[in-house]
């Protein structure tokens, strides 16, 4: 699947012209003119990498990469804009952006700024949600720095979860990644261990990370901050 870029540029000719190179790139794009857009396409369709306009309608392009990272978005973020004072780039990155690029910029230079991005996110082995890390190559896992000891199914359902990036999992496809298509278990078996992954890494009167999706079955909620 090819990765998804959102382009966040309220200069039309700009966004069009960034657009139509990316696609002849091979990249996905989907694009919106304005803050407050940018904050829920980011939300909902969870883009491999964000170009983001400092200077936006609705919401700055500051403002936007504040939110997003207050909810626990870790999607790269390059800013883009035509303002190149160091505070402004300090600002920027301070914010928890990624890189930023000044215009006018040559395309080829920013398509190996968008590419390198994408390689560190794609070799990046740790996914975080909440007050929790888990080290996917070494099977470590820590909430506030403490390590969490979770069994081999622990971990493996977790996994599996996280593979999925948000999306709803139904529990007859948890059994068969995780237990293996021979095994005869029930749904209760996945309930078990659930209920336990929840007790290991949910804080107490806190909203569950791995949330129930009513007839479906579960999903992992990467955005939730824990209070």
């Amino acid at each position: 699947m090819s990765p998804m870029i959102l382009v966040v540029e309220d200069d039309e000719a700009i966004l069009r012209g960034i657009a139509w190179n990316l696609e002849a790139e091979g990249f996905a794009v989907c694009s919106v003119m304005d803050g407050r857009s940018a904050v829920t396409e980011a939300l909902e369709k969870r883009p491999d990498l964000i170009l983001l306009d400092i200077m936006l309608p609705e919401q700055s392009g500051f403002q936007v990469c504040r939110i997003l990272r207050r909810k626990g978005v870790t999607t790269p973020i390059v800013l883009l804009s035509a303002k190149n004072a160091e505070h402004d780039i300090v600002t920027g990155l301070e914010l928890g952006a990624d890189d930023y690029v000044t215009k006018p910029f040559r395309f080829a230079e920013l398509l190996a700024r968008i590419r390198a991005h994408l390689r560190r996110q794609s070799s990046d082995e740790s996914v975080r949600f909440g007050s929790v890390v888990v080290e996917r190559n070494n099977r470590r896992v820590r909430r506030d720095g403490e390590d969490v000891t979770l069994s081999k199914r622990e971990f493996d359902l977790l996994e599996h979860l996280i593979s999925r990036q948000g999306r709803p999992v139904t529990r007859e496809q948890i059994l068969k990644a995780v237990w293996g298509s021979q095994y005869l278990g029930t749904d209760r078996t996945v309930d078990n261990v659930i209920t336990r992954l929840r007790q290991k890494l949910d804080k107490p009167g806190t909203p569950h990370h791995i949330v129930t999706v009513r007839g479906v079955g579960y999903r992992l909620d990467l955005t939730q901050r824990d209070v």
